[in-house]
């Protein structure tokens, strides 16, 4: 980082010192900044197709006008546009690409947003929490190499818009803090460098690329298996390395956000939050922060430690925005002329004419959508149904239960000695989603499977103690303020049966004599294996008995590991509403 104007004050005073008369000002003129133009998007979350509803298909600027926004066909010819007449120029992400909502893209194992994202000419990206909500393995064997897994055509390497199989991304996927657990080394490549031309020469800006602290316990990307470094002190070791390799500017790319008052994208009021303290600490070598995580939209220019401004930016969610920073280098030693440098956050409006090949893909996967969910993975003798007794069990409830208690196929290895589910959680989401109507022969579809159980979150086997299974039972039933009493039922594998005594206050009616564990009663200072989802044994949906479990093993996601129990049988039947009784 360098001031420009104060590199010349400081010549013309070395001139005048040595007695020699300084030059007139036309003959001081400098050599031109070196322009280099970064593009960046944020949060992509796999939203290809123009969202129409107002949280995701607009965005408010701070003349209080509305604007409708996003879709990749317009985000293409915006990053045409901006790109026009540069020499310099990079495009990159800053995490959570994928795992989006859109059926049409989670369905084909996120392999469209990569061929979307190739298209559009992304060179990098920094690894989001949402990057891991599979594994480390899934990251950088199938979505950044192309290796195949399980069924192709359903599970993964479906055919492209191209008419080719799934090859993976043409951009390198980068983090500097999630290591595996116990090493101090990161699991990517710590940063990645680009070079720029100006006439004969070539300038390097290196990108030192940070990952949220949050993901390796992240109720979709738990990931037992990894760990994560402190985001400033790891930033600030690579940017001394990256000087030390004669990199003098350096851009800090960090799925790690904040917000700002107004949450305007062309404004930064008030800003708060975890990147901003990051801003305010990180090393001075660093001259720009790009961020997202947080899903905000602000363009701020904060001090560094040295009191020295730098560009601090968001550019919101699902394509909104495409952030835009042109560094000014000197051309002397490539140090960022901070002065000189500017940030926007432009957005894709679609009153542009869409890019037309990135629409004829956007649709080709809509258009595949319906033909994938129509696959079959099963069958079921009967209607499996979220419609629960008296005593809190339903078909469905128990037949997920059961599926989180099975022993996982490799590479999961997991084995639990019973399973929970929440059919009612006290609050959040239910992961109980449809039902599974049988219809004709009883054939289940890849879509009525998805669409039954799960929200994309990891099947975890966790070490409890027997006293932390009866406390879970007990927080079936809830006191409201009011007075009342609400009942959350937990699902219980098959080989779990439990009593429970209406007649007794809220926290009194399970007896661990009266729950049953393959025939044998709950021990409450026994360790037990446990088998749910990771929503669940972190309190999300508001059971906190679990709190404190040791020895997680990360198993399928939700949606994987229905579908494999379903794939695994001839057919499947409604299980038997006989786990729960009173007493």
């Amino acid at each position: 980082m360098r001031s420009y104007r104060s590199r010349i004050v400081i010549a013309a005073g070395i001139l005048l010192g040595s007695g020699l008369a300084a030059p007139p000002p036309a003959a001081a003129a400098q050599e031109a900044p070196v322009d280099v133009q970064l593009l960046s998007i944020t949060d992509f979350h796999g939203y290809l197709s123009p969202a129409t509803d107002a949280a995701n298909g607009t965005i408010k600027n701070s003349r209080g006008e509305t604007l409708t926004v996003g879709g990749a066909q317009y985000l293409s010819t915006h990053l045409k546009r901006l790109r026009e007449g540069r020499q310099n120029t990079v495009t990159f992400t800053t995490g959570d690409d994928f795992s989006g909502w859109p059926t049409y893209v989670s369905q084909h194992a996120d392999e469209p947003t990569i061929e979307v994202l190739n298209r559009l000419g992304v060179e990098f990206t920094a690894v989001g929490n949402h990057e891991l909500d599979r594994s480390l393995e899934f990251l950088r064997d199938h979505m950044a190499n192309g290796t195949c897994f399980g069924r192709i055509g359903l599970d993964s390497c479906f055919t492209d818009s191209s008419g080719q199989r799934f090859k993976g991304a043409n951009f390198e996927f980068s983090t500097a803090n999630i290591t595996e657990k116990g090493s101090a080394q990161p699991v990517l490549a710590p940063y990645v460098v680009k070079w720029f031309t100006a006439g004969e020469r070539r300038f390097p800006v290196g990108f030192i690329n940070l990952t949220t602290p949050t993901t390796v316990t992240g109720s979709t990307s738990y990931q037992p298996t990894l760990d994560n470094l402190p985001l400033v002190e790891t930033a600030d070791k690579y940017a001394a390395e990256l000087k030390q390799q004669g990199v003098n500017a350096i851009v800090a790319n960090v799925h790690e956000g904040g917000t700002t008052t107004e949450n305007l994208y062309d404004r930064c009021t008030n800003p708060t939050g975890p990147v901003i303290d990051f801003a305010r600490q990180a090393s001075p070598d660093i001259d720009a922060i790009v961020t997202g995580h947080w899903h905000s939209a602000f363009n701020c220019s904060i001090p560094d430690p040295a009191g020295n401004p730098r560009p601090v930016v968001e550019a919101s969610f699902h394509g909104k925005l495409v952030n835009e920073i042109n560094l000014k280098l000197d051309p002397a030693d490539g140090e960022v002329i901070r002065a000189q440098t500017t940030a926007t956050n432009h957005p894709v409006t679609r009153d542009v004419p869409a890019d037309a090949d990135m629409a004829a893909t956007v649709d080709y996967w809509v258009a595949k959508q319906p033909t994938t969910a129509a696959t079959p993975v099963g069958k079921i003798t009967a209607s499996l149904t979220r419609a629960r007794d008296a005593d809190g069990e339903s078909t469905l409830g128990n037949l997920v239960a059961d599926v989180m208690a099975r022993k996982p196929s490799w590479p999961y290895r997991a084995t639990a000695d019973l399973a929970m589910v929440a059919v009612a959680p006290v609050k959040g989401s239910n992961s109980l989603r449809a039902d599974l109507i049988r219809s004709g022969d009883g054939t289940v579809t890849f879509g009525q499977a998805w669409n039954a159980w799960g929200y994309a979150n990891p099947v975890l086997t966790v070490s409890v103690k027997g006293s932390q299974i009866e406390q879970a039972l007990e927080q079936q039933w809830q006191t409201q303020p009011d007075g009342t009493v609400k009942f959350a039922p937990l699902a219980v594998s098959g080989n779990v049966r439990f009593k429970y005594d209406l007649s007794k206050p809220v926290g009194s009616r399970v007896l661990p004599a009266n729950v049953l564990i393959d025939g044998r009663p709950l021990v409450p200072a026994r360790t037990y294996r446990l088998a749910a989802l990771a929503y669940t044994l972190i309190g999300a949906d508001g059971y906190t008995a679990f709190a404190g479990f040791t020895d997680p093993v990360r198993g399928e996601r939700d949606y994987e590991a229905l579908r494999a129990y379903l794939g695994g049988r001839p057919s499947v039947s409604p299980p038997a509403l006989n786990r729960a009784s009173p007493v």
